[in-house]
């Protein structure tokens, strides 16, 4: 078997083809999707039982749980799929490959997509030539598919031709003796197999010759199919690479999930093909133990009740399957700033841009709404060390949100340059200028707040109960204010209503009336201290600029002005 510098070229450029491929199928997919895909593919993965059911029709389908999982993967990169949702359609793929198994073993067809990819490609590059935006945007996501599948079938024949040499796999029959040693290194060869052949089924193929030409018995053979579990999942780490951080969260998801299933049922490996092999004698059929004959249906009772059983345990621990991948893929956010969503470096295609701008500006405002948190922790604390650590945290992330204004505006303007932004894009990008520019304001004005909290601290002074409970009530209405922004800036621009944020914007301004008014009594009563009040009336003032920065947000969403809606309600109540 020859394999040398020219072949590990084209390996390499297989795997380029590939990974290109990925990335055009996601953008093209983004380009097409709209608030429409996302809400059918949000009502197919809505809980984990549609999840699971999903993956395993689609890898049904396809015949590829490697396909589904990249489908997958660039799902969640264009943010059509939550990290949640992903992993339930990944374990539902793992349960659908097996049907592809038995299609192999019962009457030898598989379906190859690659053979469909230039009739595909026929069909959608036409398309890309059109006048209409969404017909080109189709033709887009019709060749990025085809181009990920052709790709995919390169790299599979770009490998290491095992299946034309299997006798470089015979040597392995002195490695059968080991206990379980064995059942380990037999693991870890189906693991290498899959990945240098990219293909699970395949894989299994070999599996079933040696097993056949007596170089491997059952139990071996068994642990070869679980190896292949893991192996199969390299494909879709691969076309992770080009993929944001929750893309690589669902890649490495599918991962755990394998390998944890692989571990539990390594350990009760010999009782379960035992139960296999009484099943099949008991129904007639020959031990996969005494004849080589028996291993192939043997094999796919193993592999279709492994995969079933480890969905069926792990489905109830998606949640902690999501909050593992996200600690071991941490954010490149966190308390130094990085943009999550976004990258300065190659650019997507604008309208997937201007998706995961979106994505960072919601992240940008639950920033700001944390502040509001750490804002009323200082307003109560009355322990120094305690209060220096939330002053240096509100400093820290003052700084942050205009380090964060600044880098989104850099990529706004990056995507406004690149000529393809639709008329609708435009808008897009005019709304998120302002928005980031509010959510910066409102930063600024949290941070104002703490140093007047660090004035009244440095000159010792005390706000009467009566101010602290004004004050915390004024906060209530911020923060749920800020409530309505975040759930604004998350939701659809066209579905978002004035309503409840103009009454909010009133009850706040209503209340820093009635404190107002409170303060002029105590003034008049002499009751006033310049100093201790004079500092809470600029906090109850700064809540109400707050609470005009935060409308300011959800009038940038809509297009529609507040005081334009005050008018127009005025004219109609005469």
């Amino acid at each position: 078997m020859k394999f040398g510098f020219i072949e590990i070229l084209n390996l390499l450029g297989a795997l380029g083809f590939f990974i290109y491929g990925m990335k055009v199928m996601s953008e093209g997919i983004q380009k097409v999707a709209g608030s429409k895909m996302r809400a059918i593919l949000s009502s197919m993965t809505s809980n984990r039982v549609k999840g699971v059911f999903t993956g395993f029709t689609i890898t049904s389908l396809v015949q590829s749980s490697s396909a589904t999982t990249v489908l997958v993967v660039s799902f969640v990169n264009a943010g059509l799929l939550s990290l949640i949702e992903s992993v339930g359609v990944i374990m539902g793929a793992n349960i659908g490959t097996t049907i592809t198994a038995w299609l192999i073993s019962i009457v030898g067809f598989k379906v190859k997509i690659s053979n469909y990819a230039l009739p595909i490609i026929a069909i959608g590059f036409p398309l890309m030539f059109f006048n209409r935006e969404k017909l080109r945007s189709w033709g887009e996501v019709l060749v990025g598919f085809a181009l990920l599948f052709m790709g995919l079938a390169y790299l599979k024949s770009s490998v290491p031709d095992i299946k034309s040499n299997l006798e470089i796999l015979e040597f392995l029959s002195q490695y059968t003796d080991l206990g379980f040693l064995s059942t380990l290194i037999f693991v870890g060869i189906g693991t290498l197999l899959t990945v240098i052949v990219q293909s699970s089924s395949a894989a299994m193929a070999l599996t079933l010759v040696m097993a056949n030409n007596g170089w491997i018995p059952f139990e071996l053979a068994a642990a070869m199919v679980l190896g292949e579990n893991i192996g199969t999942t390299i494909t879709a780490n691969l076309a992770a690479i080009v993929a944001n951080v929750h893309a690589k969260r669902a890649a490495l998801a599918h991962l755990i999930f394998n390998v944890f299933g692989v571990i539990w049922i390594v350990i009760l490996l010999n009782p379960a093909l035992r139960v296999i092999d009484n099943y099949i004698v008991d129904s007639g059929g020959a031990s996969p133990f005494a004849t080589a004959t028996g291993i192939p249906v043997a094999l796919s009772i193993f592999h279709s009740s492994f995969n079933i059983i480890n969905t069926f345990l792990l489905v109830w621990f998606v949640k902690f399957i999501a909050n593992t991948v996200t600690k071991a893929i941490k954010s490149k956010g966190g308390e130094e700033l990085r943009l999550e969503y976004i990258s300065t470096g190659m650019m997507n295609t604008a309208e997937l841009s201007l998706e995961e701008a979106k994505k960072e500006t919601v992240r940008f405002g639950e920033m700001v709404t944390s502040m509001s948190e750490m804002f009323r922790t200082l307003l109560a604390s009355e322990k120094p060390k305690k209060q220096q650590k939330l002053l240096k945290k509100i400093r820290r992330y003052e700084e942050m949100t205009d380090r964060m204004e600044e880098e989104i505006l850099k990529y706004l303007i990056k995507v406004s340059s690149d000529g393809t932004l639709s008329s609708a894009g435009t808008r897009k990008v005019t709304a998120l200028f302002s928005i980031i520019n509010e959510l910066e304001r409102i930063g600024d004005i949290f941070f104002q707040m703490s140093k007047d909290i660090d004035r009244r601290i440095e000159d010792d002074l005390t706000f009467r109960s009566s101010q602290v409970t004004n004050l915390n009530n004024m906060m209530d209405l911020i923060d749920q204010a800020l409530g309505i922004m975040v759930d604004n800036l998350k939701s659809p621009a066209d579905s978002v209503s004035m309503e409840p944020a103009m009454s909010m914007e009133k009850e706040i301004d209503q209340m820093r009336n009635n404190l107002r008014k409170k303060q002029n009594i105590d003034i008049d009563k002499d009751r006033f201290n310049p100093r201790a009040d004079g500092l809470y009336k600029d906090i109850y003032h700064l809540c109400e600029k707050l609470g005009d920065h935060i409308i300011n947000v959800t009038e940038a969403i809509t297009g529609e002005k507040e005081r334009e809606l005050k008018m127009e309600s005025e004219v109609l109540s005469i």
